[in-house]
């Protein structure tokens, strides 16, 4: 899979806040003491698990910055496939600052797989379907950008990144401003034709008063069940794009695809993704 790399500017900043904090005002004391900074050594990142592979580029950036003398090659980019055993990235340079820049390296790298080999997961139980499958707003804080380019690794399709991008009319939204009609009346009042509406609904009836309303562009069918969301894209009939959310467990997603929703967004991709095991090896 081929997909455009982050923006150095966007993305260093947060690896080097990671080092600053496992660095510490001393830097590494161990290594310090035991490794001499003339030992030189080839080291290879590599997959103990099967996966997808994300944070790589985060990798780089990592040990580049404890010393951009180390001599680095990708393998397997962002969005491969990868094998228990097989090496993902080549480090060759000063021992010490490949130690120095370790755990950094590999906090991102595992903790970004991780996500995009859940979403590789949840995607192919979609397969065969029009569903496509995205994340939320539900990441690590200061951790957005990353984990959702994850998503993106790993085959899914991309939400709404703020609070800025799009007008989501959720339940608590509806119950302030005084029900589904009142909501939408003042959303589209406040929408251009360059930014969408969404609006949540729980019920069928719910959604009979969206469709009776009009001004949505998307609805986000909120814990319905699975025969609730066939009828609900029976009743928009394609004029609204639809979005399944709640309770998406992977076992399930075969079926909520098959109702013929656009979309089913997961919480869990980033919220409660494994960490993917990678090594670094001497």
């Amino acid at each position: 899979m081929t997909l455009i790399r982050l923006s150095e500017l966007l993305v260093e900043p947060l690896v080097r806040a990671a080092l600053l904090e496992d660095l510490g005002p001393s830097g590494d004391v161990t290594t310090q003491a035991v490794i001499s900074p003339n030992l030189r050594y080839n080291a290879r990142l590599n997959a103990r698990d099967a996966g997808v592979l994300s944070g790589m580029q985060l990798a780089e950036i990592a040990f580049r910055l404890v010393d951009p003398g180390l001599s680095l090659r990708i393998l397997r980019p962002d969005g491969s496939a990868v094998t228990p055993g097989e090496t993902v990235m080549e480090i060759e340079g000063a021992a010490a600052s490949i130690l120095s820049g370790e755990r950094v390296a590999l906090n991102f790298a595992g903790r970004l797989s991780g996500v995009a080999t859940m979403t590789a997961a949840f995607v192919a139980e979609a397969r065969g379907t029009n569903a496509r499958i995205t994340c939320t707003r539900k990441t690590t804080p200061g951790l957005r950008l990353v984990e959702k380019q994850a998503v993106l690794h790993g085959g899914g399709a991309a939400h709404r990144f703020s609070l800025s991008d799009a007008i989501l009319i959720k339940d608590n939204h509806i119950a302030a401003a005084g029900g589904v009609g009142a909501a939408l009346t003042m959303a589209r009042r406040a929408a251009s034709h360059m930014r969408r509406i969404e609006i949540e609904v729980d019920t069928l009836a719910q959604l009979d008063e969206v469709l009776a309303t009009g001004g949505a562009d998307v609805v986000l069918l909120d814990n319905m069940s699975t025969d609730d969301l066939r009828a609900a894209v029976d009743l928009v009939a394609g004029r609204l794009v639809t979005e399944a959310s709640g309770n998406m467990r992977l076992e399930r997603i075969a079926e909520v695809a098959a109702t013929g929703v656009d979309f089913i967004s997961v919480g869990a991709l980033t919220h409660s993704a494994p960490v993917l095991d990678l090594g670094l090896d001497f």
